[in-house]
């Protein structure tokens, strides 16, 4: 199950990222978190980058609306992402999990 807080403006996402990955992609859950890998390197912000973009991508909605709020040097991270219920989140991972 992931770990997913609803707040007023949106949802509060505990993601892993997996940089240097083959392909910018979801992988699944990990230990309560969502597990990203993407081709990007840790370095210069472009592997938040490329997950921010992968997310918008999958969740269809506007890079702008997304926020790393923690763990912007780490691999786990919290992301704030405006705009989604807990269930807009679930129905549009939910074929991807």
């Amino acid at each position: 199950m992931l770990d997913v807080i609803t707040t007023n403006s949106g949802v509060i996402l505990s993601i892993r990222t997996q940089p240097h990955s083959s392909k910018n992609r979801i992988i699944g859950e990990y230990g309560g978190r969502l597990k990203l890998a993407v081709t990007a390197a840790p370095e210069k912000g472009k592997a938040n980058k490329a997950v921010i973009e992968l997310l918008a991508d999958t969740l269809r909605i506007n890079e702008s609306s997304i926020h790393i709020i923690s763990g912007e040097s780490s691999r786990d991270k919290r992301l704030m992402i405006e705009g989604l219920t807990q269930e807009d989140l679930k129905c549009l991972l939910n074929n991807k999990l």
